[in-house]
This record gives structure tokens, sequence and C-alpha cells, in this order.
């Protein structure tokens, strides 16, 4: 079963304006798609997950990272959260699992700020990235050849990559790459790539 997989990043200092340097600079490892660039929604929470937003943008084509958080810095709050929509460019198969392309998928930056939502950052971190389900890096329903297997380790090692650019690039005290289920990501890899052998 795919699983949500996501990575949150803490900060030593993440209160006020401190939360704008830090998502620029965990937005600038991000590598982005070739095909959909650059930031292409922005939403702004008050308080809670709970409360409608006070501002929300989509952009087509995307805009420059430091365009979106210039929108965003007029409404910095420790209460509030942001969001930044964006795209990478992921190895995937069509219908058949025969033909692979690499396609735009879609990546969720949540910047939380320390008192939002009864300090949720605790728990998923000060920004948490939302990759969507875990399935482009297993790709379980297809069956392992060793086009698959390539295409597989091309996106994990994209995946890989990114996360620790955001670790070593960022000033990060803390990084955790988790998913919704107890499944440890890298053992179904290591699982699902040894059937190859």
């Amino acid at each position: 079963m795919p699983d949500p997989l996501y990575l949150s990043l803490w900060f030593p200092d993440f209160s006020g304006p401190a939360m704008l340097p830090h998502a620029l600079a965990v937005l600038s490892q991000f590598p982005f798609s070739a095909q959909r660039p650059g930031i292409t929604y922005i939403a702004v929470h008050p308080v809670s997950w709970n409360e409608p937003t006070v501002l929300e943008r989509r952009f087509s084509p995307g805009i420059a990272v430091e365009e979106a958080l210039t929108l965003a810095a007029d409404l910095i709050h420790d209460d509030y959260a942001y969001i930044f929509d964006a795209y990478w460019d992921l190895w995937t198969p069509d219908e058949t699992g025969r033909e692979w392309r690499r396609i735009p998928s879609l990546v969720k930056f949540i910047v939380q700020g320390e008192e939002f939502d009864n300090g949720a950052q605790e728990q998923t971190g000060h920004v948490q990235v939302d990759f969507g389900l875990d399935s482009p890096f297993l790709q379980e329903n297809v069956d392992l050849t060793e086009e698959t297997q390539t295409r597989v380790r091309e996106n994990v090692g994209k995946l890989v990559e990114f996360t620790m650019k955001a670790e070593k690039n960022t000033r990060a005290t803390g990084r955790l790459l988790w998913s919704e289920s107890d499944e440890n990501l890298a053992q179904k890899l290591i699982a699902r790539l040894q059937k190859v052998q």
C-alpha cells in the first residue's frame, strides 16, 4: 500500500521574520521541475488548519521562490502557516508499466509558525515537505525489470539528495523522513529492490 511521505525539518530559531530565511534556504535546495518550474501556489492559514485562509494565489507559470516569499512576508506571524506548492520531475511508468517518462510531481512545502495549531511544528517540523505518496520511490505495482530498478533508483537518488541538502545547507538542527504507516521507507525500498537481484 502506498503511504504519504514527508520530510520534517526543525530550526533553532523560527520566530517571526526568521521563518522566511529558513523557508528560502529549504526551497533553494529543491530541484524544481524543468516542465513546471517555480512556485505554483501559495496559501496562508491563520491560527489553525480549521480557519479559512487569509491568502491563496495560483501561478501559471510558476513564480520565483523569492517572489513567493515576498508575497507571504506581509503576513508573517508566529501563529500562521504557509503552503508553497512546487513540482519536481520523477520517472513515472505509463498504464502498461513499460514506457517511462519524467512527469512533474507535486510537492508541498508547509512552513509552520511556532504558535500555529497549538505548536503542531513540534511534531511535524517547522518546515514539513509533503512528497505525496511513496509510490514513485517504490513502484510496487510495476514488474521489476532492469529499467524499473534504474528508474526507481534515480527517483530515490533525487529524494535522498534533496533530503541531505535540505539538512546540510539550511542550518536545520533536526531532520526526519517519515510516512504515516509504521513501515520504514528504507526497509520497504531494500525489500523491493532485493527482489531484482
